[in-house]
């Protein structure tokens, strides 16, 4: 017996660790929600649930108070304008901080599924606490990226009319040309924006990976997805915009029937108005559940679209980084129950493997990267003639031999009747020595004479 133990091999997790396909990423992005449901769809669910019975209720309160205001005051008071213009600002600063909540609601979201995919890549299925722990330290930087976006295409919005309406403005908001030429410049700048949007949001489609698997600060995050996607651009944006498309009409397929049922409910409970208690809950209930129905549905969209920027981001990684090997090793130490204290973490960068400003120069085949073979320029010489060395070939006369005076020999042939054969031969006694040959005289071999010498 020996001191070693058998190990089973780690188990094989949601995530394979090597470089991914279009069509691999893809699935997997909508594979990857049942990894982990309860916590990632449960938790969207209700978050998406939580902003929008917040922001009704909070804008219904804003609406009641402002009609309130304006219908306590008569229209010829002197005071009416400013409350007017008091309430309309009261209702776009309640709007402003509903939509602040919803970004902040959604980072924490989009962090929590980039950390489930790094937990599933492990084999690992993580709790929400142990999801929110990784989240934490990243979750204003989070706040900070999704609030650029929002600030980013507000900006982009007040450019296009602002552009629009100084058109009007120049040519005269009566003059048919100026209508005609802002009309065209405004669909020019709109059709303009799609590509714009589409190639920044790929450009930078990683940012929230990075901010939560790499601890990276705002600037270096948004560098980072710049360099990660230049190579990947094309399958990551293919990606995206299929998964958008298919929960887009997946979202339309549900709302479009239980719109009409919703609709048609509200109809027969209620032809002619909502008058006693029953009928405003059942119009209520007509026309929330269609909402809770949608709400789900988004939520499982924020999910796959955050699998699939997660897997596009470790894609790029083990393409370019080889985190592969690094993941690979993490889960075979883990397996042999190395302590979390001590295996580290996969997901730091290494320096000298990080995606850098300039691409990677490309190898020889064959060769680890920067091992390549050293380029030597092929050796200068002189075309000069150089005779060869002649030397004289060797004259040698061919060998004679006599024949052999052998006769060939003569065999009878056997003659042997049916089915009897003669019994298999001995082997043969080697053959004696041949004798010495007679001397020429008797005596001859007993005396002996020294040459020189008389007889």
């Amino acid at each position: 017996m020996t001191g070693q133990t058998w190990t089973p091999a780690p188990r094989k997790g949601a995530i394979p660790l090597h470089p991914m396909q279009f069509g691999m990423i893809l699935g997997r992005a909508f594979a990857g929600l049942r990894h982990n449901p309860k916590v990632l769809f449960g938790f969207a669910v209700v978050v998406q649930f939580v902003v929008g019975i917040i922001t009704a209720g909070v804008m219904l309160l804003v609406g009641w108070f402002v009609a309130l205001r304006i219908a306590s005051v008569p229209p010829s008071s002197p005071d009416f304008g400013a409350i007017v213009a008091g309430s309309i600002a009261l209702g776009g600063l309640a709007a402003i901080v509903m939509a602040l909540v919803t970004v902040a609601l959604t980072a924490v979201v989009q962090g929590l599924v980039a950390a489930d995919v790094s937990y599933a890549a492990l084999s690992r299925k993580a709790s929400l606490r142990m999801l929110w722990s990784r989240v934490k330290p990243a979750f204003w930087r989070l706040f900070s990226y999704t609030l650029l976006q929002a600030l980013a295409a507000l900006l982009w919005t007040a450019i296009v009319f602002g552009i629009v309406f100084g058109v009007l403005a120049l040519g005269g908001f009566d003059s048919t040309g100026s209508i005609v030429l802002s009309v065209i410049i405004g669909l020019v700048l709109l059709l303009g924006s799609i590509p714009l949007f589409l190639w920044l949001t790929t450009k930078l489609l990683v940012v929230p990976s990075v901010l939560v698997l790499e601890h990276a600060t705002l600037g270096a995050a948004l560098v980072r997805s710049w360099r990660l996607i230049r190579g990947r651009f094309w399958p990551a944006l293919g990606i995206m915009v299929l998964i958008n498309l298919i929960m887009g009409l997946a979202m339309q397929v549900v709302a479009f029937p239980v719109t009409i049922v919703s609709t048609m409910i509200t109809g027969i409970v209620a032809p002619t108005g909502a008058e006693g208690p029953s009928e405003v809950i059942a119009i209520i209930a007509a026309n929330v559940v269609p909402q809770v129905l949608l709400l789900a549905v988004q939520a499982i969209a924020i999910v796959v679209q955050g699998t699939g920027a997660t897997l596009i981001y470790l894609d790029s990684r083990m393409r370019y980084e080889a985190l592969d090997q690094t993941l690979i090793r993490h889960v075979e130490l883990a397996s042999h129950g190395t302590p979390d204290e001590q295996l580290g973490d996969p997901y730091a960068v290494d320096p000298a493997r990080a995606v850098s400003k300039t691409p990677r120069p490309t190898t020889h085949p064959g060769y680890a990267p920067g091992y390549a073979p050293a380029g030597y320029p092929p050796a200068q010489h002189p075309a000069g003639q150089y005779p060869g060395a002649q030397y004289p070939a060797a004259q040698y006369p061919p060998a004679q031999y006599p024949p052999a005076p052998y006769p060939p020999a003569q065999h009878p042939p056997a003659q042997y009747p049916a089915g009897q054969y003669p019994p298999a031969p001995q082997n043969p006694q080697p053959a004696a020595p041949p004798s010495a040959a007679p001397s020429s005289a008797p005596g001859a071999a007993d005396s002996w004479t020294a040459p020189g010498s008389n007889a």
